[in-house]
């Protein structure tokens, strides 16, 4: 089947809504913690492929795993937490609470990391093959089946742990500012999930070193200690002086470390790390602090040398390299590439000379995900937006001609888990009005057996109609998506207040093809309460290309206050909506954007609830905030424009000001000034702060917290 835009599926989704005709009415514990329990749809927890059998495995009530053949749809009960807590005690070993994250090695032994506890169990033996117990709090536990190892960090230290329980520590330092091993490298931007790196033979392990010495401090109190004491992070604002990297390579057999002589400025990012198939190199994307020259760069393990660069990106804006090169199984000579050279993300056929053979995918359409090669390695298996920015589908792509067979049909939003030869795969989606649904494909997109139809654990609430459309932004050409929730029982004849919900910033879609449209079912709580509920996903969010994400470049908030604008403007459109009396809410980069639009447009918005916002850029950490504003120095009349404190004396609404007191993310140092500068120019703002919270308000305190919101916009809006 060839690909083709499917211009009638889009036409059918922006006309879908979702909509209940039953009288049961949610709660805010529904709303927010219900949500993600006994209102969430059912669901075959953690299903996966057993080793490169056609077997999958699930596990129900975190305690018991399930199998089943693709085409037997009996499952059967493999293994529970009690049998494996008994084979652990016979063995002296902790017991376990739930199984979480299992990882299948074969198609009988899987592997448990358990807080800093590992083991290997064997289903067909019944038995505990290896365990792993490494030190009280250990943490970033990785294994290597070829070593039969586990590598892990304790503090800011490195060590290893072998299959005999041998111990090996690999790096350390007397000075606390210094740390090995470390996942929080650079923030975990340029999408770093780790900081240990397992050889493909399991001979060598590449780590980061990351030096923070050179640092600032940054205090954080905590209020729970008698009395109140500080506990400092390193927190590098924009244009200060930031962190020191470095790449070491542990050499399991001769117990000793070679740095790769990643020459250039110290304050450089390193990211993108990949071992060759060889184990003789590794590769390291090397961009600069001011993030718009990226070098893809071959090093030689054994002695540190840079071997060569195999290619070069820049860009006037930023590049934000996120993925690791990926080698091909046989073709080992060979990889694929993430770029957005060509406007969107795309893959990229290179040789380990540097050679670029081919682009793979091209469209005005982005990669969002890579499952695998075909056996003969002429076809890769992909996510993509290609038939539509707010739909996931799967793909096969030629690997020579990079046509494109789509293998999903229904409209919404696909997941995909292939078996190891690429046969079949487990196909898991929802949409706006399907919940949950799991099934088995072929690589042809034949479905071989269905797994899974969720049924709707809203049915009986009297819900809100939810609609998915599309208007024009700013610029009068892209096309930006909405979602409009309107009141149960909904008048036309009559006047209804608005909540926009916003984020607006890079790297995330709020408005998608799927359950609920991909909000939380607090926004059908307020619809319920007689609010209209509105969110747009304006330029500047993500998984639309790269000028749609970089229009903000140098001036955070602006042409998204433009798109948002132009979503007021639709909203004026609809007879039912009252435009004196429109609110906004949103957190973090949506808290920045929350509290810009009050103060921008005071005479469009009445009330405003900011949540752990980002008040003036200068406060926000290096990685993030110099890709999208530069410096202060270098984008001086940037930070000036797009600073809140230059702004909140135009507030005339009522806001209302959320940070969490020990958030590491957007420090409340942001809030605060925000506070001061209010107080010195008389202008009345509310302020609430959770004191043991981070950038997040998680637990049952969520239920307070969004009480607290809805509370401030029944009281003023």
């Amino acid at each position: 089947m060839k690909l083709k835009f499917n211009l009638i599926l889009t036409a059918i989704l922006l006309l879908s809504t979702l909509s209940f005709s039953q009288t049961k009415e949610l709660t805010m514990e529904d709303a927010v913690w219900n949500q993600w329990f006994s209102l969430y749809p059912e669901d075959l927890s953690q299903i996966q492929w057993k080793g490169d059998s056609y077997q999958y495995t699930y596990i129900e009530d975190w305690s018991t795993i399930y199998v089943a053949d693709i085409k037997d749809d009996k499952p059967e009960k493999l293994l529970t937490l009690f049998d494996v807590n008994k084979k652990l005690i016979a063995n002296g070993l902790k017991e376990i609470k739930y199984f979480n994250d299992i990882q299948w090695l074969d198609n009988d032994k899987f592997l448990q990391i358990y807080g800093d506890f590992a083991y290997i169990y064997d289903t067909k033996k019944n038995e505990i093959v290896t365990s792993f117990d490494a030190y009280e709090g250990a943490d970033q536990m990785f294994y290597s089946k070829e070593a039969n190892a586990i590598a892990f960090t304790n503090g800011n230290d490195l060590y290893m742990l072998d299959s005999k329980r041998k111990l090996t520590k690999v790096a350390s330092d007397i000075e606390e500012d210094i740390s090995f091993g470390s996942d929080y490298v650079h923030r975990q931007e340029f999408g770093i999930d780790r900081g240990i790196f397992w050889s493909p033979k399991g001979n060598l392990i590449a780590f980061y070193r990351k030096d923070e010495s050179m640092v600032a401090d940054y205090p954080v109190i905590d209020f729970t200690t008698f009395p109140a004491s500080v506990a400092n992070i390193k927190y590098p604002m924009t244009g200060q002086t930031s962190e020191e990297v470095t790449l070491g390579v542990y050499d399991i057999s001769t117990r000793t470390i070679k740095y790769m002589k990643t020459e250039g400025p110290k304050d450089q990012y390193l990211t993108s790390i990949t071992w060759d198939p060889t184990e003789k190199f590794i590769y390291i994307g090397v961009l600069n602090r001011d993030q718009n020259h990226l070098q893809f760069n071959k090093y030689d393990v054994y002695n540190g040398n840079f071997v060569q660069t195999l290619f070069e990106e820049k860009s006037d804006k930023y590049v934000e390299p996120e993925h690791p090169a990926i080698f091909l199984p046989k073709t080992k000579n060979q990889f694929l590439w993430y770029s957005e050279r060509d406007g969107y993300n795309h893959l990229y056929l290179y040789d380990t000379d540097g050679k670029l053979i081919r682009q793979v995918t091209k469209g005005a359409w982005v990669v969002t995900d890579f499952y695998g090669f075909s056996e003969n390695e002429s076809k890769i298996y992909i996510q993509s937006t290609a038939e539509c920015g707010i739909q996931r589908h799967i793909y096969e792509v030629d690997m020579y001609k990079g046509n494109l067979d789509i293998l999903t049909q229904e409209h919404g939003t696909h997941n995909a888990v292939f078996t190891t030869d690429k046969k079949y795969f487990i196909n898991k989606y929802s949409s706006t009005d399907v919940s949950n649904v799991i099934d088995v494909h072929n690589n042809k997109g034949k479905v071989e057996s269905k797994l899974l139809i969720s049924k709707n654990t809203l049915k009986d609430y009297k819900l809100g109609e939810m609609k998915i459309g599309m208007i024009k932004a700013a610029d009068g050409e892209t096309d930006l998506y909405y979602r409009l929730i309107t009141p149960p029982d909904l008048d036309k004849t009559k006047k209804y207040p608005v909540i926009i919900y916003v984020y607006g910033g890079p790297h995330a879609q709020l408005v998608t093809d799927s359950w609920l449209g991909g909000v939380s079912l607090w926004q059908f709580y307020m619809a319920q309460r007689g609010y209209v509920m509105f969110t747009i996903d304006n330029r500047g969010s993500a998984d639309r290309g790269r000028d749609f994400e970089n229009v903000i470049f140098r001036q955070c908030g602006v042409e998204e206050m433009k798109d948002q604008m132009e979503g007021i403007k639709f909203l004026g459109t609809l007879p039912y909506v009252d435009e004196n009396r429109i609110g906004v809410h949103g957190w973090s980069y949506g808290g920045f954007m929350t509290t810009s639009l009050i103060t921008t447009y005071p005479d469009v918005f009445k009330v405003a609830v900011a949540g752990g916002p980002v008040v003036d850029w200068k406060y926000y950490e290096v990685m993030y905030g110099e890709r999208y504003m530069d410096t202060p120095e270098t984008n001086p009349e940037g930070f000036e424009s797009t600073s809140l404190l230059n702004k909140i004396e135009k507030l005339k609404g009522k806001l209302l000001v959320i940070h969490g007191g020990v958030d590491p993310v957007v420090v409340p140092q942001n809030s605060m000034d925000l506070l001061l500068k209010s107080q010195q120019l008389g202008v009345q703002i509310d302020f609430y702060t959770y004191p043991n919270s981070e950038h997040n308000v998680r637990g049952r305190e969520r239920i307070h917290l969004m009480q607290k919101v809805t509370d401030y916009f029944d009281t003023y809006l």
